[in-house]
């Protein structure tokens, strides 16, 4: 059962329209740095197994960059994880208390997509040696 929007003077609703703007923000702003984490690490590990073949011989490195690709694409996932939690909650404290006057988040489901990506990314660098 949804809960009644309260009723707000216009300062009090402006502010909490930049309230929700800072949280659309700042999780767009995770979603843009796991992204560029993920894209980095996919194209390290695509530029390095293309080089592989000209190395042939040569003793692997302690961390080689398979192993460094997929740290950097676990990172990116789980830092979106984590932007993507604390928008959920942070949007649930925003509703709980000011009812339905907030407006749904575009934030979320772009986290989810670029999660999805990051979770295919990582699966074809750990699958594909």
């Amino acid at each position: 059962m949804p809960t009644s929007a309260p009723t707000l003077d216009t300062g009090t609703r402006l502010a909490v329209d930049r309230t929700w703007l800072a949280h659309e923000r700042t999780t767009l702003a995770w979603v843009r740095t796991a992204a560029s984490l993920i894209s980095f690490g996919f194209t390290i590990y695509k530029f390095f197994q293309l080089e592989a073949g000209n190395r042939a011989g040569q003793p692997e490195p302690l961390i080689g960059a398979r192993e460094f690709a997929m740290i950097l694409i676990a990172i990116g996932i789980g830092s979106l994880l984590a932007a993507f939690v604390q928008h959920r909650h942070s949007m649930q404290h925003l509703r709980a208390n000011y009812g339905d006057i907030m407006p749904r988040s575009v934030a979320g489901p772009v986290a989810s997509v670029v999660g999805c990506l990051g979770l295919l990314a990582m699966i074809l660098v750990i699958f594909r040696h």
